[in-house]
Protein backbone atom coordinates (compact mmCIF):
# COMPACT_ATOMS: atom_id res chain seq x y z
CA UNK A 1 0.00 0.00 0.00
CA UNK A 2 1.33 3.20 -0.60
CA UNK A 3 1.07 6.11 1.89
CA UNK A 4 -0.37 9.67 0.63
CA UNK A 5 2.67 12.32 0.62
CA UNK A 6 1.72 15.01 3.50
CA UNK A 7 1.37 18.24 2.08
CA UNK A 8 3.04 21.46 3.79
CA UNK A 9 0.41 23.92 5.05
CA UNK A 10 -1.11 26.22 2.84
CA UNK A 11 -0.85 29.48 4.05
CA UNK A 12 -3.01 30.67 6.61
CA UNK A 13 -6.62 31.30 6.95
CA UNK A 14 -6.06 34.15 8.63
CA UNK A 15 -4.24 36.13 6.31
CA UNK A 16 -6.13 39.54 4.91
CA UNK A 17 -3.11 40.85 2.96
CA UNK A 18 -3.71 40.26 -0.41
CA UNK A 19 0.28 40.81 -1.49
CA UNK A 20 0.78 37.85 0.84
CA UNK A 21 -1.68 35.72 -0.12
CA UNK A 22 -1.10 35.27 -3.59
CA UNK A 23 2.57 34.90 -2.85
CA UNK A 24 2.26 32.31 -0.29
CA UNK A 25 -0.21 30.04 -2.58
CA UNK A 26 2.28 30.72 -5.55
CA UNK A 27 4.68 29.12 -3.36
CA UNK A 28 2.69 26.75 -2.06
CA UNK A 29 2.21 25.31 -5.55
CA UNK A 30 5.97 25.91 -6.39
CA UNK A 31 6.59 23.32 -3.40
CA UNK A 32 4.21 20.59 -4.17
CA UNK A 33 5.75 20.85 -7.45
CA UNK A 34 9.21 19.45 -6.55
CA UNK A 35 7.42 17.31 -4.27
CA UNK A 36 5.50 15.39 -6.82
CA UNK A 37 8.79 15.05 -8.62
CA UNK A 38 10.53 14.16 -5.82
CA UNK A 39 11.26 10.10 -5.99
CA UNK A 40 10.01 9.41 -9.60
CA UNK A 41 12.47 6.94 -11.71
CA UNK A 42 13.97 8.72 -14.14
CA UNK A 43 12.04 6.29 -16.88
CA UNK A 44 8.70 7.73 -15.45
CA UNK A 45 9.90 11.43 -15.51
CA UNK A 46 10.13 11.20 -19.33
CA UNK A 47 7.51 8.72 -19.85
CA UNK A 48 4.38 10.37 -21.13
CA UNK A 49 1.31 7.72 -19.91
CA UNK A 50 -1.40 9.89 -21.23
CA UNK A 51 -2.57 10.21 -24.33
CA UNK A 52 -1.26 13.28 -25.31
CA UNK A 53 2.08 12.16 -24.53
CA UNK A 54 3.34 15.21 -22.50
CA UNK A 55 6.30 13.33 -19.34
CA UNK A 56 6.76 15.30 -16.12
CA UNK A 57 9.87 16.70 -16.74
CA UNK A 58 8.03 18.24 -19.96
CA UNK A 59 5.24 20.14 -17.93
CA UNK A 60 7.98 20.95 -15.25
CA UNK A 61 9.96 22.34 -17.79
CA UNK A 62 6.58 24.40 -18.82
CA UNK A 63 6.16 25.56 -15.48
CA UNK A 64 9.52 27.48 -15.58
CA UNK A 65 8.69 28.97 -18.68
CA UNK A 66 5.39 29.86 -17.57
CA UNK A 67 6.65 32.28 -15.15
CA UNK A 68 9.44 33.56 -16.90
CA UNK A 69 7.26 34.50 -19.68
CA UNK A 70 4.21 35.81 -17.24
CA UNK A 71 6.55 37.90 -15.08
CA UNK A 72 10.08 38.35 -16.73
CA UNK A 73 9.22 39.01 -20.37
CA UNK A 74 5.54 39.78 -19.64
CA UNK A 75 5.68 41.97 -16.51
CA UNK A 76 9.08 42.67 -16.60
CA UNK A 77 9.09 43.48 -19.79
CA UNK A 78 12.85 41.82 -19.65
CA UNK A 79 14.77 40.51 -22.62
CA UNK A 80 14.51 36.60 -22.35
CA UNK A 81 16.47 35.15 -25.15
CA UNK A 82 13.98 32.21 -25.35
CA UNK A 83 10.77 32.85 -23.48
CA UNK A 84 8.86 30.05 -25.63
CA UNK A 85 12.53 27.92 -24.57
CA UNK A 86 10.07 24.51 -23.34
CA UNK A 87 9.07 24.23 -27.03
CA UNK A 88 10.05 21.60 -29.47
CA UNK A 89 9.97 21.66 -33.05
CA UNK A 90 6.74 20.33 -33.21
CA UNK A 91 5.19 23.39 -31.01
CA UNK A 92 5.02 20.46 -28.02
CA UNK A 93 6.68 20.92 -24.68
CA UNK A 94 9.91 19.91 -25.03
CA UNK A 95 13.09 18.54 -22.94
CA UNK A 96 16.04 17.60 -24.67
CA UNK A 97 17.71 14.10 -23.89
CA UNK A 98 20.90 16.11 -22.16
CA UNK A 99 18.78 17.80 -19.40
CA UNK A 100 18.35 16.62 -16.23
CA UNK A 101 15.98 16.73 -13.82
CA UNK A 102 19.01 18.26 -11.55
CA UNK A 103 19.19 20.82 -14.30
CA UNK A 104 15.76 21.88 -14.43
CA UNK A 105 15.21 22.10 -11.25
CA UNK A 106 17.93 24.27 -10.89
CA UNK A 107 16.80 26.64 -13.20
CA UNK A 108 12.93 26.28 -12.04
CA UNK A 109 14.54 27.28 -8.64
CA UNK A 110 16.15 30.75 -10.18
CA UNK A 111 13.29 31.61 -12.07
CA UNK A 112 11.06 31.37 -8.86
CA UNK A 113 14.05 33.43 -7.23
CA UNK A 114 13.49 35.91 -10.05
CA UNK A 115 9.83 36.04 -10.06
CA UNK A 116 9.44 36.69 -6.20
CA UNK A 117 11.75 40.04 -6.87
CA UNK A 118 9.52 41.18 -9.58
CA UNK A 119 6.25 40.53 -7.25
CA UNK A 120 7.83 41.90 -4.31
CA UNK A 121 8.99 45.67 -5.93
CA UNK A 122 6.09 45.98 -7.64
CA UNK A 123 2.56 46.95 -6.75
CA UNK A 124 -0.69 44.70 -7.39
CA UNK A 125 -2.79 47.22 -9.00
CA UNK A 126 0.66 47.76 -11.20
CA UNK A 127 0.55 47.29 -15.09
CA UNK A 128 3.02 45.39 -17.12
CA UNK A 129 5.86 47.72 -18.40
CA UNK A 130 5.76 48.37 -22.10
CA UNK A 131 7.72 45.76 -24.67
CA UNK A 132 8.44 42.31 -24.26
CA UNK A 133 5.61 40.33 -24.09
CA UNK A 134 2.66 42.55 -24.46
CA UNK A 135 4.39 45.03 -27.03
CA UNK A 136 4.52 48.75 -26.91
CA UNK A 137 0.31 49.67 -27.45
CA UNK A 138 -2.77 48.53 -26.16
CA UNK A 139 -4.10 47.05 -22.90
CA UNK A 140 -1.87 45.19 -20.63
CA UNK A 141 -2.15 43.05 -17.90
CA UNK A 142 -1.79 44.23 -13.93
CA UNK A 143 0.34 42.29 -11.67
CA UNK A 144 -2.76 40.53 -9.84
CA UNK A 145 -4.20 39.36 -12.67
CA UNK A 146 -0.86 37.92 -13.72
CA UNK A 147 -0.64 36.12 -10.40
CA UNK A 148 -4.35 34.95 -10.40
CA UNK A 149 -3.49 33.55 -13.57
CA UNK A 150 -0.07 31.66 -12.49
CA UNK A 151 -2.25 30.59 -8.96
CA UNK A 152 -4.72 28.41 -12.13
CA UNK A 153 -2.35 27.30 -14.69
CA UNK A 154 -0.55 25.69 -11.86
CA UNK A 155 -3.27 24.68 -9.78
CA UNK A 156 -4.48 22.63 -13.06
CA UNK A 157 -1.64 21.26 -14.27
CA UNK A 158 -0.49 20.09 -10.07
CA UNK A 159 -3.78 18.04 -11.24
CA UNK A 160 -2.41 16.60 -14.34
CA UNK A 161 0.71 15.77 -12.13
CA UNK A 162 -1.13 14.42 -9.73
CA UNK A 163 -3.08 11.69 -12.27
CA UNK A 164 0.74 10.98 -14.09
CA UNK A 165 2.11 10.39 -10.76
CA UNK A 166 -0.08 7.95 -9.35
CA UNK A 167 -0.21 5.94 -12.94
CA UNK A 168 3.63 5.68 -13.02
CA UNK A 169 4.21 4.41 -9.20
CA UNK A 170 0.86 4.44 -7.38
CA UNK A 171 1.74 7.88 -5.28
CA UNK A 172 -0.98 9.60 -4.13
CA UNK A 173 -1.02 13.36 -2.60
CA UNK A 174 -2.37 16.70 -2.04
Amino acid sequence: MVTPVEPPPEPPGTLTDPRELLAGYLDFYRDALLRKLDGMSEAALRDGPLPSGWTPLELFKHLTYVEIRWLQWGFAAEEVPEPWGDRGPDDRWHVGAEETLDDLKAAFLRTCERSRRIVAEAPLDGFAAPGGRFGDAGETPSLIWILFHLLQEYARHLGHLDVVRELSDGQVGE
